[in-house]
């Protein structure tokens, strides 16, 4: 990922100095239970603990392993090469027993749950601030529109609401894809357990709090990545929702809502009155990439026989970029609903903008229930208004009233034509989320 679309929590996550950090851990920690077996010296872990935590792998050896690596066109023999370069002889005990992917596979487990740990934080971050708007403007009417067309009132502070359910349903898809990743793999060349004890694996799952890979070949299932990447993509068509229904607040024809434009913003470089909504554009067009990324995955899982490394190449892009690009979505999108600006006072303009049409299944109703008119009738009498109302701009209650086939009396109109009528059970609808 650019720098542009980096958080720092995952520019530093991503360095290639935290995954060897990551990759030295997932040593230690079976190198600490071969050595409670009697499979590699005490004293030999002992020196090499004590070694990484006063001196932790930093840019300096990302470099050295690089210089190795250009050499032996091979990640991890660089790099536990460096390690005895920097730690001394003790670190010839590192790797015992182990298949480069049990390293790489479970150290990336590591950084996926941390990255994950973050995106979850950064969308309940989200999610409090549709809270906060949704209480906010609980009652401030509004119209709902259906294709684009005036339907019906509403309240704006229902949109936030609905948009609370949403990642409330993406934060449990989250948390299930990081619990997917959790997963310890130490189980050899091919899977076997030949050159190393299971019980060496399990001992490392269970002081992480993980579970041991039931069973694998060569590689952890690729299936666990793509529903990270599952989750994260249909995430994106979360914020993507809240970005594009900003974004048509923001027409200049509807005018009900705005990102913020902070002081000595510019909107164009050639028309100085633009207010543009890049904010919640650009927002639209990293969920466009969380997609892109989940097509990747997908078509990770299908490997040959035991492992080959065709998803190697693309999960160094792929998993690093989607988790960058959806944690700096999220932050953007969390900011602007924060210092949302909004109208609404244009609000309640637009929504009598069309001269009552927006009442006009509460008369079909009132005719139905209350005059005993067929359903086909009532609806006949209240499109025939509705549709001259269109046309010439007058009111929909000032037309029924003329109508002669019209049976409803002033109180009655009056009473379909009320505002309150729609938005009396916005009360019940916000009890469901105890507000």
């Amino acid at each position: 990922m650019i720098d542009r679309y980096l958080t720092p929590e995952m520019k530093a996550l991503w360095s290639e100095a935290s995954k060897y950090r990551a990759w030295l851990r997932v040593e230690l920690a079976a190198m600490q239970a071969q050595a409670r077996h009697g499979e590699v010296p005490q004293d030999a872990f002992d020196t090499l603990l004590a070694k990484s935590a006063a001196d932790p792998l930093d840019e300096a050896f990302a470099h050295k392993v690089a210089e190795i690596e250009a050499v032996t066109r091979h990640d991890i023999v660089a790099f536990t090469r460096a390690l005895t370069d920097r730690y001394g002889d003790e670190a010839r005990f590192i790797h015992h027993g182990l298949t480069s992917t049990d390293v790489v596979d479970t150290a990336q487990n590591l950084v996926l749950d941390e990255a994950l740990g973050v995106i979850i934080t950064d969308v309940e971050a989200l999610r409090e601030v549709c809270r906060i708007q949704a209480a906010a403007h609980k009652h401030t009417p509004t119209v709902g529109r259906t294709h684009g067309i005036h339907a019906e009132p509403m309240t704006f502070g229902l949109k936030f609401l609905n948009w609370m359910a949403t990642l409330d349903r993406d934060l449990e898809r989250l948390h299930a894809a990081r619990k997917r990743i959790q997963v310890v793999m130490l189980s050899g060349s091919v899977g076997t357990f030949a050159h190393v004890s299971p019980r060496i694996e399990e001992e490392v799952a269970q002081a992480w709090g993980w579970q041991a890979a039931p069973v694998t070949n060569q590689t952890l299932a690729r299936d666990r990545h793509a529903e990270v990447l599952s989750a994260l993509a249909i995430y994106g068509t979360t914020v993507e929702k809240i970005a594009v229904e900003i974004r048509h607040l923001q027409r200049s024809e509807v005018r009900e809502a705005m990102e913020p434009f902070g002081k000595g913003q510019t909107g164009s470089s050639s028309m100085p009155h633009k207010k543009n909504p890049i904010l919640t554009e650009n927002v639209t067009g990293l969920a466009r990439l969380l997609r892109g990324y989940l097509l990747t995955g997908l078509e990770n899982v299908p490997l040959w026989h035991e492992r080959d490394i065709s998803h190697s190449s693309a999960e160094r892009v792929i998993l690093p970029d989607a988790t960058a690009a959806t944690s700096y979505a999220t932050r953007r999108l969390t900011g602007v609903l924060r210092d949302l600006v909004v109208f609404p006072e244009r609000m309640l303009r637009n929504l009598n903008d069309l001269g009552g049409l927006v009442f006009s299944q509460r008369v079909l109703h009132a005719l139905i229930d209350e005059k005993g008119m067929t359903r086909e009738d009532a609806y006949t009498l209240v499109q025939r208004g509705a549709l001259r109302s269109w046309e010439t701009g007058e009111g929909l209650r000032d037309l029924l009233k003329a109508d002669p086939e019209n049976p409803l009396s002033d109180a009655e109109l009056d009473a379909a034509f009320d505002l309150g009528w729609y938005l009396r059970h916005v009360d019940d609808i916000y009890a469901r989320f105890g507000m």
